[in-house]
């Protein structure tokens, strides 16, 4: 095959990956990025109507990232009792997705747990159970997100603004899958040790 027809294979591929995206932001990022390598191959080869099919593809792209970005979104917290039915029924709906992201997670609430969805702009986004182990100290047992909304922007809001609010110093939590672990480190939490458990921590600032 010649170098075009590598490069047009190529800008496909990436095509056909961006679709298999959970993640809004992250399906027009890697789209933008394919679309724009075969409208360049259309142009190359002389075939317009994908050059401009493309072009008008990676301009869409660019238009709502713009939008998702630079668009102002609305946090809140809504706390729930343990025994919630909305809770047993959203743990129930997303055990697959929370399993594979959170392998340990076991739903067996106590006295010290504390339940919150985080709403996105009114939308239920997320999903954060704690325990309190001391004072200041808890063990974050799940932090998800639902599909369309892991962009870290949930991350930050609670451990930043909530967590800081209820003057919380420590959050520990399981590593979880390796995507999962990817996510505690971007929000600042280090791996260390407690309880003979390798889990990582987060120090609230």
């Amino acid at each position: 095959m010649t170098f075009l027809q590598i490069f047009g294979y190529t800008a496909s591929a990436i095509i056909a990956v961006s679709l298999m995206m959970s993640s809004i932001v992250r399906l027009r990022i890697i789209n933008l990025f394919g679309a724009t390598c075969f409208s360049i191959y259309g142009f190359l080869i002389g075939a317009y109507p994908v050059f401009i099919l493309n072009g008008f593809i990676a301009v869409i792209d660019i238009y709502y990232l713009l939008q998702i970005f630079g668009a102002k979104e609305y946090f809140r917290v809504l706390e729930v009792e343990a025994t919630s039915e909305y809770l047993d029924y959203f743990l129930k709906f997303h055990a697959k997705e929370i399993n594979k992201f959170i392998p340990s997670f076991k739903f067996e609430p106590n006295d010290n747990y504390h339940v919150m969805f985080v709403l996105r702009d009114t939308i239920p986004a997320g999903l954060v159970i704690s325990e309190y182990l001391d004072e200041g100290v808890v063990y974050m047992k799940i932090d998800f997100a639902i599909p369309g909304y892991r962009d870290f922007k949930m991350g930050k809001y609670v451990f930043a603004e909530i967590f800081k609010q209820k003057n919380v110093k420590k959050i520990y939590s399981d590593p979880g899958n390796k995507k999962h672990e990817v996510y505690l480190k971007k929000m600042g939490f280090v791996q260390t040790e407690y309880n003979s458990q390798q889990l990582y921590c987060l120090e609230v600032k």
